[in-house]
C-alpha cells in the first residue's frame, strides 16, 4: 500500500540534507590552485600586492592556493603565461601590445600601478632643469631599448630636441645604478618610478622628476592571463582580484603592517633597517599602487580609453607596428566582484591590525 506520509518524510529528510550540504563551508580539498609568474625577485616593489595577499590570508579567505615563481623579466613571464606554464603573470603590458601581431594573446585584468611606470629622474642638484637642458646628455636605462625611452623621447620632441640629441646606456639597477648617477656617469635615469623611489629611500638621494603628461595616468603594470585562463578560470581570477583589492587597501591604510607582511609573503627575513625602508617606500609610493583611493569601487581597473591611447602612443612613436585594440589588451570583467565588499568597514578593520 502506498504510504504518502512516508514519502513526505523521506523527501523532507532529503531536502534537509541537500540544504546542509549547500550551507556547509568548502573543504580545504576544494580550494582552487593558481600559479603566479612574478618579477625577478620576491622583494620587488610590485610584488607587495601578491605577498601581502598571501601573508594576510586573503587568498585563503577566497579559497585559493596561490603559488609564485619568479621570471627574469616581462618577456619571459609573458611567454610562460601564454604557453600555459603559469596562470597569471604580474608584469608591464608592453609585451602584450608588441607581441599581438606575432600571435601573443594575453589580457590584463587587474592593474598593479594606476600610473605610467616609467619616468626620468635627474639628481636634485643637476644642472638639467628643463627638457631643453637634456641636449647632449647620456641617460641611464634599466634594459636596452626599454619603453622608458619612449616617454622621454616624446617629451624631448615636444621641446624641440631630436632623438639623437640624447644617448642611452644600460646602468643596471641597485647599487650599480646609484653609482652611475652619483658619479655623473649618466645625467639621469629613464627608469621605473618605484626603482628610483627606492634609491631615494635606501641611498638617501633626491631626484627631480620628468613625467610625460600624455601617458602619466595610464597604468602599464598589471596582472595578466591568457584568454583560455580567463575563460576557464574566471571564478578563480575574480577571487584572486578581490584578494588583491583587499591587499591594496591594507597597504594604503596600514603600511607598517603591510611592510611586515610583504617580507613574510616573500619568505624573506628583513632587518630592522630594511623594514623601516620598506615602510617609508610604501608611504611614498602610494600613488603607484591601486589602493591609493581606498573607497573606490574600481580598484584594479584599467580604463579602456587610457589603454587605447597608450596603444596609439606606442604606434605613433614607432614602438609598435600596428594599433592594437584596447579590448584585446585589458578587461574589467573581474573588477565589480573584486570590490564587492564593505570598503569602509574593511578600512577600519585593517587600521586596527598590529
Amino acid at each position: 500500500m502506498f504510504d504518502l506520509g512516508r514519502l513526505v518524510r523521506a523527501l523532507s529528510a532529503t531536502a534537509i540534507a541537500v540544504s546542509a550540504l549547500a550551507l556547509a563551508p568548502r573543504p580545504a580539498a576544494a580550494d582552487d590552485t593558481l600559479n603566479v609568474i612574478a618579477g625577478a625577485y620576491s622583494t620587488a616593489f610590485f610584488e607587495v600586492l601578491n605577498n601581502v595577499a598571501q601573508a594576510a590570508g586573503y587568498y585563503k579567505q577566497e579559497h585559493l592556493i596561490v603559488s609564485t615563481q619568479y621570471a627574469g623579466g616581462p618577456n619571459v613571464g609573458a611567454q610562460l603565461c601564454a604557453t600555459g606554464k603559469g596562470d597569471i603573470c604580474g608584469q608591464s603590458i608592453e609585451p602584450l601590445i608588441l607581441g599581438y601581431d606575432k600571435g601573443l594573446r594575453l589580457t590584463a585584468f587587474f592593474v598593479r600601478d594606476p600610473q605610467y611606470d616609467y619616468v626620468t629622474g635627474v639628481l636634485e642638484d643637476s644642472p638639467i632643469k628643463t627638457l631643453a637642458d637634456f641636449k647632449g646628455a647620456t641617460i641611464g636605462e634599466y634594459s636596452p631599448s626599454s619603453p622608458a625611452e619612449l616617454g622621454l623621447n616624446a617629451m624631448l620632441a615636444g621641446a624641440g630636441l631630436r632623438k639623437d640629441d640624447v644617448s642611452y646606456i644600460v646602468i643596471g639597477n641597485g647599487a650599480q645604478a646609484v653609482q652611475a648617477l652619483t658619479t655623473h656617469k649618466v645625467a639621469g635615469a629613464a627608469f621605473p618610478f618605484p626603482e628610483l623611489l627606492a634609491y631615494e629611500v635606501q641611498a638617501n638621494i633626491k631626484f627631480r622628476w620628468f613625467f610625460n603628461p600624455l601617458i602619466r595616468d595610464i597604468g602599464n603594470t598589471a596582472y595578466v592571463a591568457s584568454p583560455d585562463t580567463i575563460a576557464n578560470k574566471a571564478d578563480q581570477l575574480k577571487r584572486f582580484s578581490r584578494a588583491q583589492a583587499m591587499a591594496a587597501i591594507l597597504i594604503r591604510e596600514n603600511p607598517t603592517v603591510a611592510a611586515r607582511l610583504f617580507f613574510e609573503g616573500g619568505n624573506v627575513k628583513a632587518t630592522p633597517a630594511e623594514m623601516q625602508n620598506e615602510i617609508r617606500l610604501l608611504q611614498l609610493g602610494q600613488d603607484q599602487l591601486p589602493g591609493n583611493d581606498p573607497l573606490s569601487k574600481r580598484i584594479g581597473a584599467l580604463p579602456p580609453v587610457g589603454i587605447a591611447l597608450y596603444c596609439k602612443f606606442l604606434y605613433d612613436n614607432g614602438f609598435a607596428k600596428s594599433i592594437v585594440p584596447a579590448s584585446a589588451i585589458a578587461t574589467d570583467q573581474f573588477i565589480a566582484y573584486a570590490n564587492d565588499f564593505d570598503h569602509k568597514a574593511f578600512i577600519e578593520q585593517v587600521k586596527r591590525l598590529r
